[in-house]
């Protein structure tokens, strides 16, 4: 909890990192944090860092998978107040961590309250899970159901090397290909598949194709489904009726929005989804599309945002028993 000041401490391992910066720069204009920035000379110093995580009383793991872990047993033994927030996959379906989606249940959100180690979701899972996890719950989609997706993202999700590459100056003696966009993990083995599967109540993991662009943030991903293989007590399912209980799921939520069913493929009175919709915001939204026989759940989000630092932000709010949208963009 805060302290009587209002205020609590907070670290950010993995300060220079792309997440890391987002985290950092929404953490400066929270009401309740004290930032403790490390040296940049100490940055990659074991004992420093030891001190400093031990010091917080919330740290944030910005870090590669095997870095995370070893963050983790930095924690000196006794220490049961510094609550962790690893934003890298080591976690994610880790049995002693509680996942950092809250929005998928009321039950989720209470762990996500009372946890000292929370794993951050991912910007693809996050996209796919928001929309599919409900309906599974709600036995509309089938838990056998052969479900596919795919998403379209910006090239900031790559991290730094990615972003290093699309903003070259020579970029286009170098990397020509990146003009175009460009599908990738095709060895169907993408890092956020775990926790895809883990999440949805699905009995088989997605098939999954995630597609890079160029262009810098901004992710949406879209899932076709078959209205023939869904079923609500043996009635078939309408785009409609998919909408109306995800509707239902996220009335009251802060940071997610079911957009206005509009039937057919209008969105916003357009065509098309924008995946840069809610870039600069830290909320998700929701479009149910296409018609009696084809269904598209199309979910959009900043993958710096929702998709990752605010995202962490909300998780952390939510361990410190503030208002879950403290220094956060709706």
């Amino acid at each position: 909890m805060a302290s009587k000041t209002g205020q609590f401490n907070v670290y950010v391992d993995g300060q220079a990192g792309t997440t890391g910066l987002q985290i950092i720069q929404r953490l400066a204009g929270h009401p309740n944090v004290c930032l403790l920035t490390i040296p940049e000379e100490d940055r990659k110093d074991g004992e420093a860092r030891r001190q400093y995580i031990n010091k917080a009383d919330v740290v944030f793991l910005c870090l590669p998978d095997d870095a995370a872990a070893e963050a983790v047993a930095l924690i000196e033994a006794g220490n049961d107040r510094t609550k962790i927030i690893d934003a890298s996959t080591a976690h994610r379906v880790h049995p002693g961590w509680v996942y950092g989606l809250p929005e998928l249940s009321a039950s989720r959100r209470e762990a996500i309250a009372g946890a000292a180690r929370v794993a951050n979701t991912g910007c693809h899972a996050a996209a796919f899970l928001l929309p599919v996890s409900p309906l599974v719950g709600k036995g509309l989609i089938p838990g056998d159901y052969p479900i596919s997706c795919h998403s379209i993202t910006g090239y900031t999700g790559g991290g730094k090397p990615m972003i290093g590459e699309y903003e070259d100056p020579r970029r286009a003696e170098l990397y020509p290909d990146y003009d175009a966009p460009r599908e990738y993990a095709l060895g169907q083995a993408h890092k956020h598949l775990p926790e895809m599967h883990r999440y949805s109540g699905l009995a088989y993991p997605p098939a999954f194709s995630p597609i890079v662009a160029d262009f810098p943030r901004g992710l949406a991903v879209y899932t076709p489904l078959a209205a023939r293989l869904l079923s609500d007590s043996g009635k078939a399912v309408s785009p409609q009726r998919l909408w109306e209980a995800l509707a239902e799921h996220y009335n009251d939520s802060l940071m997610v929005r079911v957009m206005p069913y509009e039937g057919g493929g209008a969105c916003e009175g357009k065509s098309y989804v924008n995946a840069m919709g809610c870039n600069d915001t830290d909320r998700a939204e929701i479009f149910v599309l296409g018609n009696e026989e084809r269904i598209t759940l199309a979910c959009r989000l900043d993958n710096l945002g929702k998709g990752a630092g605010g995202a962490a932000i909300q998780n952390m709010n939510l361990m410190m028993g503030l208002p879950e949208d403290t220094g956060l963009v709706r």
